[in-house]
């Protein structure tokens, strides 16, 4: 920009209130010209693309001055010079474009967001109109499905066909020539031959009925025939008890069963046949008897469900109002209505389940009325003395034998919601206080028995005989396992107390044939001791240990090394594998979560179930998880560096199994897979 548009005068602008600015006025105002200026106008005018490039050259410019005066300084010009003075002039002027620019710049940017918010609005406005034509549309499609789902009471009335209408009714009342135009009269004449056929079927159900009586005079007639025959089959019978106890069948028992059952309940009834069915199908050692007070069970009254709600009732009311007068009574009249709410089957079913061992599980079947469900209690019975190991004491207690034989069925609590409102009216807060008396309501109980209830998780349309006959064979069959089970764990037990591993042939190949770490301590110990355990917090965390499960601590030395292993053992081993947490003593505390080591060992007791359980149904699944833990032991103590300040010396564990690697990858991992029959271990 040259120097004479510089110094050119322009006439000064001012902005008024609305902020177009405007030209300064003199006091003579009407002499001189007044012009006005607004940038909202120029704006319009003018190309932001070359407001862009004008922005460029001015800062070009702009660059080149100030590098120009830099040089002019450096050449020896003093500050107040021409050349000086007149680039500071021609920067001044840029940077008033700049400024203007800028200004232009924000108006732009103060527009489109004017237009964007116009066009939000534009759209919000649309929107809320679509919106109120759905729930239009939606409120007359409801409209519309409440009038087409409409249902006449004469809609319930099962009709002939409007073919077989036709063909039997008579023209009187069917009228062809207006029904078969006329919906409406169709309707009303097939209802009247509904009505005349019904009038019709009364008269043949008193002559039914007429004929029925008859037949039951004669009926009677016969039964007092019959009935005149009884004493001498009953002589027969007795006659023959020598017969039937040498071909082993029992028609005299069978007989008198039968006459006992009548008196049982519908749920024990419905576990008596099925039992009874299975044995005879299935497994030929089982067998199911009734106990209890038959005549007390023929005494026994049914009262309606609403006579007891109502005495219920009036006994609360009346309890209310005689409060103050009977303070010393009411704590008994309480414990008399739970322990009558809580009342048993005077009869009750005891099946037995028989091994190939000798040994027995007698399960012994309840019924509570009032609560609608049924219980059971355990025993076991062996050919040998068990007393030997201190920590099976559990194995085959009453109390936690059937525990979870389905999963998270822990027989604590009632299956029946009502029972719950039940217990409210009596003061009882939870049913478990009871089971060591009244036994366990598990939820397979309750299915063999032909009850279900809503709060099943699973609901079944099946009820009474065929839900308890789904159910039988695989309860059965989960029993004599869980019995099996258990009684193979304490073999083990008795042997792993007096630090011995037992390990049967089939497994002998899983393993190397030496092994130098022992078990040194076997015990059992409680839920609130192993939450204690500092390294096993992440199980617990986890949710991988219940309250039910059994703990154990296993100690595996050799050496100056100690090896403690929390064992958590799951009801329903060895369907469900025990879980080993880890802990070394040696050199310090190790655990699963600081060494990557005792992690891998952790790994392979818990999870190469196919590698450890050995013959199917893999009862030494536990004894071969302690087993590997040794040998892991011994790999783990064999290929660490025994002198960690480098010193020369013997070594406390020389190497006496072969590795193909001592360590592989950045955390030094340790060989720990065993392979057969090359003897050597690997790296998984």
């Amino acid at each position: 920009m040259s120097s004479d548009a510089v110094k050119k005068r322009k006439p000064k602008v001012v902005r008024n209130e609305a902020g177009t600015p405007e030209t300064k006025r003199s006091r003579a105002e009407g002499d001189q010209e007044v012009r006005v200026y607004n940038e909202e106008v120029e704006l319009e005018d003018r190309d932001p693309q070359q407001d862009y490039m004008l922005y460029k050259d001015t800062c070009a410019d702009l660059a080149k001055l100030m590098a120009e005066i830099q040089e002019l300084k450096s050449s020896g010009a003093k500050v107040g010079s021409v050349e000086i003075e007149e680039r500071h002039r021609q920067c001044s002027v840029h940077f008033i474009t700049l400024k203007k620019l800028n200004r232009l710049a924000h108006m732009r940017l103060k527009k489109g967001r004017d237009q964007t918010h116009e066009a939000k609005q534009r759209v919000d406005v649309l929107h809320l109109q679509l919106q109120n034509l759905l729930y239009e549309v939606m409120h007359l499609q409801k409209e519309i499905s409440k009038c087409l789902e409409f249902k006449s009471q004469h809609e319930e009335i099962e009709l002939v066909s409007e073919e077989e209408f036709f063909q039997e009714a008579p023209a009187e009342i069917s009228r062809p020539h207006v029904t078969r135009d006329d919906n409406h009269q169709l309707t009303l004449a097939r209802l009247d031959w509904e009505l005349e056929q019904r009038k019709r079927l009364a008269e043949q159900y008193k002559m039914s009925l007429a004929r029925k009586e008859k037949i039951q005079k004669a009926i009677e007639q016969k039964r007092e025939y019959l009935s005149s025959l009884q004493p001498g089959l009953q002589n027969i019978m007795q006659a023959s008890l020598p017969v039937q106890e040498y071909l082993s069948m029992p028609f005299e028992q069978m007989q008198k069963q039968a006459e006992v059952a009548r008196h049982l309940p519908p749920p024990l009834y419905v576990l008596l046949v099925q039992a009874a069915a299975y044995g005879q199908a299935c497994d030929k050692t089982l067998s199911v008897n009734i106990s209890g007070d038959v005549d007390e069970a023929k005494a026994l009254s049914r009262r309606p469900e609403d006579s007891q709600e109502d005495e219920s009732d009036s006994d609360a009311e009346e309890e209310q109002q005689n409060t103050k007068r009977r303070r010393a009574t009411v704590g008994v009249q309480l414990e008399d209505k739970r322990k009558a709410m809580l009342r048993r089957h005077p009869l009750s079913l005891c099946v037995d389940l028989k091994c190939k061992d000798g040994s027995v599980l007698h399960l012994f079947f309840y019924y509570l009325m009032n609560l609608n469900i049924l219980t059971v209690k355990t025993k076991v019975s062996t050919a040998t003395d068990l007393s030997g190991a201190v920590s099976a004491g559990e194995l085959l207690n009453s109390e936690s034998l059937l525990n979870c034989l389905y999963a998270s069925d822990h027989g604590k609590e009632t299956p029946n919601p009502a029972n719950r409102y039940q217990f409210d009216k009596v003061g009882i807060t939870t049913f478990a206080d009871y089971v060591s008396d009244l036994g366990h309501p598990y939820v397979w109980v309750q299915k063999l028995g032909g009850l279900q209830f809503s709060s099943d998780g699973a609901q079944s349309e099946l009820r009474g005989s065929a839900l308890s006959a789904s159910h039988m064979e695989k309860t059965m069959k989960l029993l004599r396992g869980r019995l099996q089970a258990r009684l193979a764990l304490h073999k083990q037990f008795s042997s792993l107390e007096h630090s011995i591993i037992p390990v049967s042939s089939e497994c002998q190949h899983l393993f190397p044939a030496k092994v130098v770490s022992g078990l040194t301590r076997w015990t059992m110990m409680s839920y609130q001791e192993f939450t204690e355990l500092g390294f096993v917090q992440h199980v617990l965390k986890a949710g991988l240990v219940c309250e039910t499960d059994l703990f154990f601590m296993a100690v595996v030395e050799r050496g100056t090394a100690r090896l403690l292993a929390a064992v958590v053992l799951n009801p329903r081993y060895p369907e469900v594998m025990p879980l080993f947490s880890l802990s070394l003593h040696w050199k310090g505390e190790r655990s699963g979560r600081t060494e990557d080591n005792l992690r891998a060992m952790e790994s392979e007791v818990n999870v190469f179930r196919a590698e450890l359980q050995g013959p199917r149904p893999g009862l030494q699944l536990l004894t071969n998880q302690i087993q590997r833990l040794c040998v892991c032991l011994d790999v783990y103590l064999e290929t660490e560096s025994q002198v960690c300040d480098g010193s020369e010396g013997p070594r406390e564990f020389p190497r006496e199994k072969m590795c193909l690697r001592t360590a592989r990858g950045p955390s030094r991992l340790k060989p720990f897979k065993y392979n057969h029959p090359q003897g050597f271990f690997s790296h998984r």
